[in-house]
């Protein structure tokens, strides 16, 4: 099938303040890359950074319809690294990569926000697209112009604003997704209910097989927008997206990242919930709401990792404040709160309680 057999795309625009630009959502849009980059005038060479996984599935068949050459990185989160990024540089300018050129991130959060890192930094910065091929990068890590690499101390401790000159949301990319991937990025879009939308707290909604799921997909996306929109640079409410992370983070690097991100910020969720109720923000019933259906999707709600040890690892979360932990807490659904005086015994005990 060919581009111009395709229907267009819907659209939504973001603005950034470096202007707007588009999410095109729609079956087979992917395959509108070619026509996308005319559009929107990025007439320079292309590089498609995506991984060895991802390469054979999808990038190899890109490539060839962009005529662009494909940069293929180890796949994983131990991967997104600054040393990654300067393979990256070396593969760009081999390639010519000039100025002009466009970075295609085509892959899940970590091929984003390595290819988004580099292209804000090459050349002191070059045209950037996303083509999420995950949930989890479709609905949350694509949006919002958040790039970076991961230090040993920490997640995300390098980075920058780097905003997409437009992102691409294929949904025909999701029935191929390995299970453990579907489940990862329903983490996300739960996540997206507590803050903003109940309607999505329906485990009903998350089955492989939901026909409606794109509406699921397009309110999910707009909510990060909405949120994106308000708080481009993360002063203020755009925190309240980190629900969850600041145990998810801990959790993945006292791991060795072997828990993915979806899987830790599951388990966040019902973290933060317990640590809500532990500090009497809300009633018990939306711990036990929130655990039950992190659990109906699949995702783990408990961890064995010693909780002095998560902890520890939260003093290098980018968050904080000085030597303040901040958490984001529900006073119910759609109730965030952004607490800075939350007892460090109380997230203790409340990792404690989830520990098996």
């Amino acid at each position: 099938m060919t581009s111009s057999e395709i229907s267009a795309p819907e659209r939504i625009e973001v603005q950034s303040p470096e202007g707007s630009y588009a999410i095109y959502i729609g079956e087979k849009s992917l395959r509108t890359l070619d026509a996308l980059l005319r559009l929107h005038s990025l007439s320079g060479r292309a590089a498609i950074v995506t991984n060895h996984t991802l390469a054979p599935i999808y990038g190899e068949l890109l490539s060839e319809l962009l005529g662009a050459p494909l940069i293929a990185v180890p796949d994983g989160e131990q991967y997104k690294t600054l040393e990654t990024v300067r393979t990256l540089y070396d593969r760009l300018l081999e390639l010519g990569i000039d100025r002009r050129g466009v970075v295609i991130a085509l892959g899940g959060g970590v091929i984003g926000d390595l290819a988004g890192f580099a292209a804000a930094t090459y050349l002191r910065g070059i045209a950037f697209v996303q083509a999420p091929t995950s949930l989890l990068a479709m609905v949350d890590a694509s949006i919002g112009g958040k790039v970076g690499v991961d230090l040993p101390q920490g997640k995300n401790l390098v980075g920058a604003f780097k905003q997409p000159a437009f992102i691409v949301v294929d949904p025909t990319l999701l029935p191929t997704l390995p299970d453990i991937e579907w489940i990862c990025g329903t983490a996300e879009i739960i996540k997206a209910g507590l803050l903003r939308d109940e309607a999505l707290l329906d485990a009903d909604l998350y089955r492989r097989d939901n026909k409606a799921f794109i509406d699921v997909l397009r309110r999910a996306i707009q909510i990060k927008v909405d949120y994106v929109q308000r708080d481009p640079y993360e002063q203020n409410i755009r925190a309240e997206l980190n629900l969850g992370h600041t145990f998810a983070h801990a959790v993945e690097k006292v791991s060795g990242y072997t828990w993915r991100h979806g899987e830790a910020v599951g388990f966040g969720l019902v973290a933060a919930a317990r640590l809500s109720y532990a500090v009497g923000l809300c009633e018990a019933a939306l711990p036990e709401r929130v655990e039950s259906l992190v659990s109906a999707v699949g995702l783990p709600t408990r961890c064995s990792f010693e909780p002095s040890a998560v902890r520890a690892a939260m003093r290098t979360d980018k968050k904080r404040q000085g030597e303040t932990m901040r958490f984001v807490l529900l006073r119910g659904v759609a109730q965030p709160e952004i607490r800075d005086d939350v007892p460090a015994q109380a997230v203790l005990d409340v990792l404690e309680s989830l520990r098996h």
